[in-house]
């Protein structure tokens, strides 16, 4: 109950806004004072998700949660192309704008990818990284584990019963069979959208936008090179769920293996939202991670 409270807390709240050029305004919570700690969200997901930590980092971390270019309850212009890379060039002009760097950066799925992007694109404005499950599908063709081939077979899968029909959806204005495909395919169940909530399906509805954006004109998940990853510098925390998808796993086990300085914990009764099923521990594990690099 009392995360409900929080997120609804958050979602009811004033946040601030920052001008991140070009037209574009992201809206933002912040907590705390300290160094500054960046929050990057998900899919159909908002600022909102990360409202049971805010307060705890702000205990010792300028803690900073805001919404990706398109997500509740941003209203920024529709433009093609739009993709992580999109969303990495605004973390690093919001960065730059509130003057938060070089700073720690929490990332989860999408916003995993995000963070993924800004390391390559701006290592200078990140201190460290926990990376929880990004979706970085394009390694799924070019492992470097031996789980090559089985990676090549779920690439193309996901092109093929996931990604191929969302666009199509939303292509032709779908939005809710859209969302349902993708969940209907994570959750490995065709029945999956069907049994949630009216409630659950609203909330999660609200953040199709970004979808609506991507989709028809962007790239869900663009291309980045393995060399790109090995490029990276930075401590990096990889938190990967021992019940989660097994794409992601093999795509967190090639993470583990390019990136020069690495770490990897696992969670194993926590799916892809760990942070959500076991919120002390990842916020323990992230801080003693930070400690170690710089932190507080």
């Amino acid at each position: 109950m009392t995360g409900l409270l929080l997120s609804w807390a958050l979602a009811t709240a004033t946040p601030a806004i920052a001008d991140v050029g070009q037209g574009v305004h992201l809206h933002y919570i912040e907590e705390g004072t300290g160094p500054a700690l960046i929050f990057v969200h998900g899919s159909i997901s908002d600022y909102t998700y990360w409202s049971e930590q805010l307060g705890a980092f702000g205990k010792s971390y300028h803690a900073v949660a805001y919404s990706r270019r398109y997500d509740f309850p941003n209203h920024n212009p529709a433009r093609a192309h739009y993709s992580a890379e999109v969303d990495a060039a605004d973390l690093a002009a919001f960065i730059k704008v509130q003057h938060l760097g070089p700073a720690f950066v929490i990332g989860h799925s999408y916003g995993a990818l995000t963070a993924l992007f800004l390391a390559v694109r701006h290592p200078e404005l990140v201190r460290a990284l926990v990376l929880a499950e990004p979706p970085a599908v394009s390694l799924l063709n070019e492992l470097s584990t031996p789980d090559a081939s089985l990676g090549r077979e779920l690439y193309a899968d996901i092109q093929a019963r996931m990604v191929t029909p969302m666009r199509s959806a939303f292509v032709r204005g779908d939005s809710e069979a859209g969302v349902g495909i993708f969940i209907d395919y994570v959750f490995a169940n065709p029945q999956a959208w069907e049994d949630f909530s009216p409630s659950s399906r609203a909330e999660t509805l609200r953040d199709a936008h970004e979808w609506e954006v991507m989709l028809p004109r962007g790239t869900l998940f663009p291309r980045i090179a393995p060399d790109e990853v090995r490029g990276i510098q930075l401590p990096v925390l990889i938190m990967t769920g021992g019940k989660s998808y097994r794409f992601l796993q093999l795509i967190d086990a090639d993470l583990a293996a390019l990136l020069p300085h690495a770490e990897t914990l696992i969670y194993p009764t926590a799916g892809h939202q760990m942070w959500l099923q076991e919120p002390e521990r990842c916020r323990a594990d992230a801080k003693e991670f930070f400690r170690r690099h710089g932190g507080p």
